[in-house]
């Protein structure tokens, strides 16, 4: 199947999978890849069950590695567009976006025959599981000498066509945890022959907040969702927090996670609720290397707006590869004057900034 850039975003949009069920999308990608011009001097790899590597070699040297992520997420579309999801999942993340920008350089790179080896990382699972790892525990990536890592970030916070990253810890380290509290039902008339699991939730939240806090480590707990209760008159015997630790470090994110424990422990102590607490997925940080980011912010300076940003508190598992290798990443801005914001029903990107994105990978490639 042949497809434009813009016209593989479309039917990415309009068909989204959650983490670790991409697999039509990995079979449109593949289908569009070798349908490409020069598709030939590519090998595409698929070693795990969904997401793609893609091999481009011209000589023994070694390899730079591009990678987008391809999952969506749990959430409704309410955009009024002609290529508007036709499931419950949506591109609100803007990965849609991430995989045609990297779709289009692969072609760039097919037509213009660049002498640089390659890899472009279609990876699955950004938004839950650590797809990142996932990926390279297959070993896949044993097979190359990989010098460095590169990918980008769309956001509407920044004008459209601006670049924004930052040497050193651009992206927080990130922890899902979910803690499940186990108490006794009873009716509301007689509170007493019963143990309130939300009430015990409650007291943690409560004691999560009154935490100190070294403000030149920041740290940041947030309560996604919460569920507790079946009835309106019965004392809840179970409730579920689902949540996440965001800090600049995996070190900082993992004593905060013990001093979680510590809390819990101390309320089953006191309520006689029971509580459990599992880890989710752990992202590490994401680092720019200093000297990546000294090489190319004067030369991406001169045909985009560059800003030095600073850290953020967003959580993303390229922090993963940006341990294993010297890596660069950035935001690319696709602001038009909306502010919605990650992961909002109605994000959306316009098709313009796959042509913008493209031209940062290619002028990133042109100095190696």
């Amino acid at each position: 199947m042949k497809l434009s850039p813009l016209e593989l975003r479309h039917k990415l949009h309009q068909n989204p999978e959650l983490s670790f069920h991409e697999f039509e999308t990995t079979k449109l990608l593949i289908n569009s890849i070798k349908s490409l011009h020069n598709s030939s001097k590519i090998k595409i790899y698929t070693p795990y069950k969904t997401g793609l590597l893609v091999e481009y070699s011209v000589n023994s040297g070694d390899y730079l590695l591009f990678r987008a992520d391809i999952d969506a997420l749990p959430i409704k579309e309410e955009n009024r567009i002609a290529f508007k999801s036709k499931n419950e999942f949506m591109h609100a993340c803007g990965h849609d976006v991430h995989t045609s920008i990297l779709f289009s350089f692969l072609q760039k790179v097919l037509e213009e025959r660049f002498d640089k080896n390659i890899l472009f990382l279609f990876q699955p699972a950004e938004e839950s599981g650590g797809g990142a790892m996932e990926f390279f525990e297959t070993k896949i990536f044993d097979k190359f000498n990989i010098s460095n890592a590169f990918a980008l970030h769309v956001t509407d916070e920044y004008q459209e066509g601006t670049i924004a990253s930052t040497k050193g810890v651009l992206f927080a380290s990130s922890l899902e945890v979910n803690i499940d509290f186990h108490g006794v039902s009873a009716h509301v008339a007689f509170p007493s022959k019963g143990m309130n699991a939300f009430n015990a939730l409650r007291t943690f939240l409560d004691y999560v907040d009154k935490l100190p806090k070294d403000i030149s480590q920041p740290l940041i707990f947030g309560a996604g969702k919460i569920h507790s209760g079946e009835v309106r008159n019965i004392v809840p015997g179970y409730a579920r927090l689902e949540g996440t630790i965001r800090g600049l470090s995996e070190k900082n994110v993992s004593e905060f996670y013990v001093q979680f424990k510590k809390i819990l422990l101390g309320i089953e102590k006191t309520t006689g609720v029971k509580i459990k607490i599992e880890k989710g997925s752990n992202y590490p940080e994401v680092i720019v290397d200093k000297k990546l980011f000294e090489k190319l912010f004067p030369v991406l300076s001169k045909k985009f707006k560059f800003i030095d940003c600073g850290y953020k508190m967003t959580g993303e598992d390229f922090g993963f590869i940006s341990h294993k290798f010297p890596s660069f990443m950035f935001w690319l801005g696709t602001s038009r004057g909306e502010k919605h914001g990650l992961h909002n029903p109605k994000f959306l990107p316009n098709d313009d900034v796959i042509k913008i994105g493209q031209s940062v990978f290619k002028e990133i490639l042109n100095q190696f």
